[in-house]
């Protein structure tokens, strides 16, 4: 059975996503130290997922982004599979997207049958609880970066009280940004 991944970026030390329009989205995306090549590993990673999951809103913002820009993750991002789940989507123009809108949990459940390897979920953030919520989520790879945001949105904000995780990896940045990727199992 395929496990499911929660992709988190830009994650700052206090618990804050980086929010368009914020200081801390500004460091993430403007500053020339944190800008870097894509690692090969990352990508590697995003190609060898047997789909990539998204609500509505990240799937909006990914589709115009990745298909107007020559960002590094364009390419990979458009070839490989991905479902939008919506129930107010009713078409999906970016190619080999499908749009989920029945039972959340019934449709991962469908993903995750018929083989090894690993769904990533990319969120928003009304994405990512649901499925924690409905306890779905097997890992998260969190980018912790080096930076006190004191605003912006919480990942699990509204949580309940017991949701414990696993540390399985930390792995600093080889650019010398601060930036430490995080591997996190759910404790079951």
């Amino acid at each position: 059975m395929r496990k499911l991944i929660a992709t988190v970026f830009n994650y700052s030390l206090d618990g804050f996503l980086a929010d368009e329009g914020t200081d801390f989205w500004e460091f993430c995306f403007s500053l020339p130290e944190i800008r870097q090549p894509v690692d090969p590993a990352h990508l590697e990673f995003q190609r060898g997922a047997h789909a990539h999951l998204m609500g509505r809103t990240t799937y909006e913002g990914m589709s115009q982004a990745m298909t107007t820009t020559d960002h590094p993750f364009a390419e990979t991002l458009t070839g490989v599979r991905k479902v939008v789940f919506s129930r107010s989507l009713k078409t999906a123009g970016w190619a080999n997207t499908t749009i989920a809108a029945g039972d959340t949990a019934e449709e991962i459940d469908k993903l995750r049958r018929g083989g090894d390897g690993y769904l990533v979920a990319w969120g928003g953030v009304g994405f990512w609880r649901s499925l924690m919520r409905l306890d779905l989520i097997d890992e998260f790879r969190v980018s912790l970066f080096p930076y006190v945001a004191g605003e912006g949105t919480r990942l699990f904000d509204g949580f309940p009280k017991s949701y414990r995780l696993d540390l399985v990896s930390s792995t600093p940045s080889r650019t010398g940004s601060g930036i430490v990727e995080l591997c996190y199992r759910r404790h079951r």
